[in-house]
């Protein structure tokens, strides 16, 4: 884990190296400081010398310059470290991201991903900053500082030696108590950003049907187990402070009583008493920063191991090593194909589904909810892969396609429709980089998209909102067909991509796709009778099974789901904007 999370480092290892170079040099600046004030007081102060007190003042300067020098070069390399290494590590998460099949995102929440690319990286950047400065820093300083405390008094620096084992113990088990508490916080995250996206992303229907009060008390409910568990957490730490302040106070108690029979004796100094103070100071300052090193540690393993488990997944679906770069055609094949979201689980989402379409036909499918329809089309753009058999188009099993290549050429509307922030034009090359303003007009007019872009004032310039708040439903259906249509393709699919247009409409884009694209294959997906009925052939799904494979007026003699169907909408009296027309 942490040799793949140091491999995004990248550019920023000379600032990861200097950093703790000029921490060495703050840290053996700082050690000086206090011999040289001993120096000061016994040779200039008691000793009434003023030219020892300038000239050993004039060293402390130089040495406190020189450590707010190697400090503040510190501050900016670990900054431009721990930030860069924090970009590359999104960077390098949202790059992976991009190449997840759809099975591949299924593990991972949306909120997840979010949680892992903002909390968790920042507790990783937090840490890794920490990891560069004070890790180098708090072990440097313990150890010079009692090496000094040595040299000055051997029996007086046993004693604190001893206090710093005992304290090294407390501090240990307080860390103990605290790490797993800390490791289950982050889990905790995920629920919260999941209750505030589902919010805001349904806000409306939340608005509609007054359902405010229920939302803030799940979302209370949410923030107030991540309430409870930080302050389980820091109320362990909280001893930290305590330990370690009785520790100091009592070594320094202990140090000033003892001592002073050394002052009496002859056999110590009132500067080596200063001096011991100041490095006894150094010493417990720099225990209670590797305290809270090992704490901040243990909150960003839990969220190193989260990121890495998405820097180590590796997409289901991959290019082979000789990828096929041309899809002759619009013929689909499905051989024999079973279909299971968890492969090996058993549950069957398509099974045994045998069928052939040719390029340039219009194929309908209907169903109940759940039969395995937009199942069926995302295994002909391999946003899956089957689980047997094989799915060609063109000819060619879609295992053996470059993935960029058959996606260009099956042009896919999913039923959840989505737009970006942008201008028309810019949700409309999506499908094309380079279209031209007349090419995006056409598919709009085959979409009929135009009707209601010329209304506004903008026209194709108009601002579309994050989501496409600003249109509706029925609009945004026929800007993600027009999107669809500017990439040309010889696979058509429309995941009930029309059903918040109105049947009018809806006949004449069916129209334009007869008259404007016959070439390419157009499959549609509805729960409309009306919208497939004039269909070359028509798919009964039921189950994951094929129920029927038939022209409209077959399936009213042969197969009686398509037939109930039909008979339930017609006495329903169709669909009522149809009959309004």
């Amino acid at each position: 884990m942490i040799k793949k999370l140091l491999q995004y480092v990248g550019e920023y290892k000379k600032d990861s190296i200097l950093t703790p170079i000029y921490i060495i040099g703050e840290a053996f600046m700082e050690i000086l400081i206090p011999f040289v004030t001993a120096s000061i007081i016994d040779k200039g102060i008691e000793a009434g010398d003023m030219s020892k007190v300038y000239q050993y003042g004039a060293i402390m300067l130089i040495l406190a310059f020189l450590s707010l020098f190697f400090g503040i070069q510190a501050g900016k390399t670990a900054a431009r470290a721990s930030a860069g290494f924090a970009s590359n590590l999104r960077e390098g998460m949202y790059e992976n991201i991009q190449t997840f099949s759809f099975s591949n995102i299924d593990k991972f929440s949306t909120a997840g991903l979010v949680t892992r690319m903002t909390t968790d990286v920042t507790n990783v950047q937090n840490a890794y900053q920490m990891i560069i400065r004070i890790t180098v820093r708090a072990p440097l300083m313990l150890i010079c500082s009692m090496i000094m405390c040595f040299v000055i008094n051997v029996k007086l620096s046993l004693i604190f030696l001893c206090v710093l084992i005992l304290l090294g113990f407390a501090l240990g088990f307080i860390i103990k108590c605290a790490m797993p508490v800390f490791n289950e916080v982050f889990s905790k995250y995920d629920d919260l950003n999941a209750s505030v996206q589902e919010n805001v992303t349904g806000i409306r229907v939340v608005k509609a049907f007054v359902r405010e009060d229920f939302e803030n008390k799940k979302f209370g409910k949410a923030s107030e187990v991540l309430y409870k568990m930080f302050v389980k957490a820091e109320s362990y730490l909280a001893f930290n402070n305590p330990v370690m302040m009785v520790a100091i106070y009592g070594c320094m108690l202990s140090l000033s009583w003892l001592s002073a029979h050394y002052i009496v004796g002859g056999t110590m100094t009132t500067g080596n008493l200063t001096s011991l103070f100041s490095y006894v100071m150094g010493m417990m300052m720099s225990l209670m920063m590797i305290s809270m090193i090992f704490v901040m540690l243990s909150m960003s393993t839990a969220s190193a191991k989260r990121i890495a488990e998405v820097l180590n997944e590796k997409a289901d679906i991959t290019n082979p090593e000789k990828p096929v770069m041309e899809v002759k055609n619009g013929d689909i094949d499905f051989n024999n194909v079973n279909f299971a979201y968890k492969h090996g689980s058993g549950e069957e989402t398509l099974e045994n589904i045998d069928l052939h379409i040719h390029s340039g036909e219009t194929i309908g499918i209907i169903g109940g909810t759940g039969s395995g329809k937009s199942s069926f089309v995302n295994l002909i753009s391999r946003l899956y892969d089957v689980s047997a058999g094989s799915v060609c188009v063109g000819n060619v099993d879609v295992r053996k396609y470059d993935i960029e290549v058959l996606r260009d050429e099956v042009a896919v509307v999913l039923q959840k429709n989505v737009l970006f922030s942008g201008t028309i034009l810019d949700n409309l090359r999506w499908g094309k980089a380079d279209a031209t303003e007349e090419e995006c007009k056409e598919v709009c007019h085959q979409a009929c998209a135009d009707e209601f872009i010329d209304r506004f004032p903008d026209g194709y310039n108009t601002y579309i909102e994050q989501g496409g708040n600003n249109v509706s439903g029925g609009q945004k259906q026929r800007l993600c067909i027009a999107r669809a249509l500017l990439k040309k393709p010889k696979v058509l699919i429309l995941d009930d991509s029309t059903s918040a247009v109105d049947t009018a409409t809806d006949a004449r884009i069916r129209e334009a796709f007869a008259t404007k694209i016959p070439g390419t294959t157009k499959i549609i997906i509805s729960q409309r009778i009306s919208s497939i009925q004039g269909a070359d052939r028509i798919l009964v799904l039921d189950d994951g099974k094929i129920s029927g494979f038939a022209s409209h007026e077959e399936l009213l003699q042969t197969n009686i789901i398509y037939k109930d169907i039909y008979n339930v909408q017609m006495q329903a009296g169709g669909d009522f904007d149809e009959k309004m027309n």
